[in-house]
C-alpha cells in the first residue's frame, strides 16, 4: 500500500514541460512546467468559477426568465390583474344577459299583466300616514333650503320637470289595431306606406337594434323618466345599439318584416318603469 501511495504521489507531482514552438523556425515561444496535480487544480478552479458565474447570471439578471420554471414578478402582477378583469367582465356579461333576456321577452310578447310586481304599490296604498310625519324637522328644513338654492339656477337635468317631457309621434297614420291588455297587445299598429321614415318619440339612447324572426327589424330606445319605446316590423334600421338619438330623428324605415306582420305598418310600444302603457294617451298619431 505504501509503494502504491508513493507511485500515485510521484505521478501527481511528476513534472512535465509544455513547449510552444514556431513551426517554421522551431523557435521556442513559450514553455510551461506542469504537473498532473496543477492541471487538476486549474481545471477544478475554472469549473467552479464558471458554475458561480452562471449562477449569478441566472439569479440576478433577466436571463432567468428564459429558463423553464422561473417567472418574473411583473408577469405575476400582470396575470393577477388580468384575472381580476376577467372576473369583472364575467359579472358584466351575466348582467347584460339578464337584461337582454328581459328585452327578448318584451319583443316576443311573453309578458302577462299577472307577472307584474304590484306588491310594492298595493302595500304602499295600505300604509296609513302618521300626522306626526307631516311636520318636517329642523334638519330637513335646512336641507331643503340648501337644495333649493343649489337648484335655483341649475340648467341641467336637476332643474327640469316631468311637465316639460313631450312625446312626438314616430309616424302619422290610421291605427289598425289599438292597445289591448286582454289580447296581450301592448302596442298600437299604425298603417303607413312602405319606407316611411320612423322617428324617435323622444331623446334617448338605442339599447337594441337587431333582426328578429317574428317581428323583423326591431329597434328599442331608452328615454328619461324610466320610459322605453319599441318600434317593430321595420324595413331597415338607421341607428345602432348605443347611439344617442334626438326626438324626431329618423331611426328606421317602415316595412312589413317578420312572421307576424300582415302589411306595411309600425308596431309601436311604450313602457314606463317596466309596465306597458297606452301610447294614444300621450301621442296623437293622426
Amino acid at each position: 500500500m505504501v509503494k502504491k501511495d508513493k507511485k500515485i504521489k510521484q505521478k501527481l507531482l511528476h513534472k512535465y514541460r509544455l513547449v510552444i514552438l514556431n513551426e517554421d523556425t522551431f523557435e521556442e515561444r513559450l514553455a510551461i512546467k506542469l504537473t498532473r496535480l496543477n492541471v487538476f487544480v486549474i481545471i477544478s478552479i475554472t469549473g467552479i468559477c464558471l458554475i458561480a458565474l452562471t449562477t449569478i447570471l441566472i439569479a440576478f439578471t433577466p436571463l432567468r426568465e428564459y429558463i423553464p420554471g422561473y417567472s418574473s414578478t411583473a408577469l405575476k402582477l400582470r396575470a393577477t390583474e388580468l384575472n381580476y378583469k376577467t372576473d369583472s367582465l364575467q359579472q358584466v356579461l351575466a348582467m347584460n344577459d339578464k337584461y337582454l333576456s328581459s328585452i327578448k321577452r318584451v319583443l316576443e310578447g311573453d309578458v302577462a299583466t299577472v307577472d307584474f310586481n304590484k306588491d310594492s304599490i298595493i302595500q304602499a296604498t295600505k300604509l296609513e300616514v302618521d300626522e306626526s310625519d307631516l311636520y318636517p324637522s329642523k334638519e330637513d328644513s335646512l336641507l331643503r333650503q340648501k337644495v333649493d338654492k343649489e337648484d335655483k339656477f341649475n340648467l341641467f337635468e336637476s332643474a327640469t320637470t316631468k311637465a316639460n317631457f313631450v312625446l312626438f309621434p314616430p309616424a302619422n297614420g290610421n291605427i289598425s289595431q289599438g292597445y289591448n291588455i286582454k289580447d296581450k297587445h301592448y302596442a298600437v299598429d299604425i298603417v303607413v306606406a312602405k319606407d316611411t321614415p320612423i322617428k324617435a318619440t323622444a331623446d334617448g339612447v338605442v339599447i337594441f337594434s337587431e333582426w328578429t324572426t317574428e317581428t323583423g327589424y326591431v329597434i328599442i330606445m331608452e328615454h328619461s323618466q324610466g320610459l322605453i319605446s319599441v318600434y317593430k316590423h321595420n324595413a331597415s334600421l338607421t341607428k345602432s345599439q348605443g347611439d344617442l338619438v334626438k326626438a324626431g330623428e329618423v331611426i328606421a324605415t317602415a316595412g312589413s318584416t317578420g312572421e307576424l306582420s300582415t302589411g306595411p305598418h309600425l308596431h309601436f310600444e311604450l313602457w314606463s318603469d317596466g309596465y306597458p302603457i297606452n301610447p294614444t294617451n300621450f301621442i296623437d298619431f293622426e
